[in-house]
């Protein structure tokens, strides 16, 4: 299986702070990935670089063999850990505004994770609740057809009903043949969508490998090893 995403002694300081620390990381096409760690361990970071928004101060980052760019865009599919819509908006803004910025939405499948998450166009999204302005940025994510999707903190902040939704959202809908990368803390709730997991502290790769593996090894679930290596 080909690595859509090839990470290479990656490095990112802010002054005098290094958030990520020479990281060396492959993604396999077709795999959802968990980027696993507390606030504070370069998990946002690593996002924004895969998803273009940052550079790197060392190091090399591929993805579907290019460098973060105006290729890769097109390919990643990004959620960001807050709400990055406008209040003025209704949802059908919403998806109109994303129609005509990505080429690869499909309307269709808004239309449908919408009604999945119990939505509908003419809300505005100034009186949308956290959790409903969390599902339809999902939505809007996960009805494009890109190659990589990208999410930062999906279910933080979120109540169980609308976590149990969004959870089935992402297992329902993303492109079976793309890659998932996913940031959490809520470890317990999402490992059993991981097909790899990566322990991130500090900028610094503790642990990482295949989840069911990793369960084997170390007969704990992946949540359990969560709770050991971060105390």
């Amino acid at each position: 299986m080909t690595n859509i995403i090839e990470i290479n002694n990656l490095t990112k300081s802010y002054y005098n702070k290094r958030a990520l620390n020479n990281l060396n990381l492959n993604i396999e096409s077709g795999k959802v990935v968990g980027i696993l760690g507390p606030n504070g361990s370069g998990k946002t970071t690593l996002l924004k670089i895969l998803a273009g928004l940052l550079r790197q101060s060392k190091g090399e980052v591929l993805i579907d063999g290019q460098k973060p760019g105006v290729y890769t865009k097109s390919i990643v599919s990004y959620l960001p850990d807050r709400n990055f819509l406008y209040d003025w908006m209704k949802i059908n803004d919403a998806i109109c505004f994303y129609k005509d910025f990505f080429v690869d939405f499909d309307e269709d499948k808004a239309d449908d994770l919408l009604k999945f998450m119990k939505l509908e166009r003419g809300m505005k999204i100034d009186s949308l609740s956290k959790g409903m302005k969390e599902k339809l940025n999902l939505t809007l994510v996960l009805a494009r057809k890109a190659k990589v999707y990208i999410l930062d903190e999906p279910i933080a902040g979120v109540d169980p009903v609308a976590r149990d939704q969004i959870l089935n959202a992402i297992i329902n809908n993303y492109e079976k043949d793309s890659s998932m990368v996913i940031t959490t803390h809520l470890v317990r709730d999402m490992e059993n969508i991981f097909d790899d997991v990566v322990y991130l502290s500090e900028g610094d790769i503790l642990l990482q490998g295949n989840a069911e593996g990793l369960r084997e090894e170390r007969q704990m679930s992946i949540d359990e090893l969560y709770k050991e290596i971060f105390g």
